[in-house]
């Protein structure tokens, strides 16, 4: 019998094989692969399989699922921070400390980001920013990825790209920990405002007000999980 574990790590070795295709061939962002069929053939396996792993890429920006066209290498593939699609689901514990990893960064580059309004950044913000509030009425759950993205827009918002590229790292390392994050916050309504909130300090350019923003949602989110880690 197949257990969870098996799967989770057979995933993750399509996983790694996938990227491993990538490097070899030398293909770009934009450049097509093999086929999702053809990909479970070479690594011996059912399509499901093979699809579960390419989900796992994609939802890290590595591959591009294009329906009735194919699968393409994704813009993240181009990285010079690497995200690791490999690592095992992290406990409690460990979402505390990629919350702390990221109050550690993300107040002082919302201070960076006010000061410099690159306006790419925030057209991208405000994009993602709607698209979460018509998640959030509709109750759609895929907010978790774009909660992700508005802190990634955040970044952008800096006009630096390693800053950008460092912030997509740690968001997006435990992409699947992020989900659960959000599910243990529970509060999305909230978790959205406070989102705009930041959004606005960032338009008015006020960096201290927006470093202190984003350090209180961070901070916010921190006591909700521990608060959960303790009652359960």
């Amino acid at each position: 019998m197949t257990t969870p574990q098996h799967r989770s790590t057979l995933s993750s070795e399509l996983a790694q094989g996938v990227m491993d295709i990538v490097a070899e061939q030398g293909l770009a962002p934009g450049d097509q692969l093999e086929g999702v069929k053809a990909l479970a053939v070479r690594f011996g396996v059912a399509v499901p399989t093979m699809r579960e792993a390419l989900r796992r890429l994609e939802g890290l920006g590595i591959v591009e699922l294009r329906h009735g066209s194919g699968l393409y290498v994704g813009a993240n593939a181009g990285r010079r921070v690497l995200i690791n699609p490999v690592l095992p689901r992290s406990d409690l514990d460990q979402l505390v400390e990629l919350l702390e990893a990221r109050l550690a960064l993300e107040p002082q580059i919302a201070r960076i980001a006010a000061e410099m309004r690159d306006p790419a950044g925030l057209a991208w913000l405000d994009e993602v920013l709607e698209e979460a509030r018509a998640q959030v009425e509709a109750g759609d759950d895929r907010l978790w990825r774009t909660n992700l993205d508005i802190h990634r827009a955040v970044a952008a918002a800096t006009g630096n790209a390693i800053l950008a590229e460092v912030v997509d790292s740690v968001v997006l390392l435990h992409a699947e920990d992020q989900r659960a994050i959000l599910t243990l916050h529970g509060d999305a309504v909230e978790d959205f405002g406070e989102h705009e909130a930041i959004r606005d300090l960032l338009v008015a350019g006020d960096a201290e007000a927006a470093q202190v923003a984003v350090a209180d949602h961070l901070g916010h989110v921190i006591r909700a999980i521990r608060s959960r880690a303790e009652s359960g």
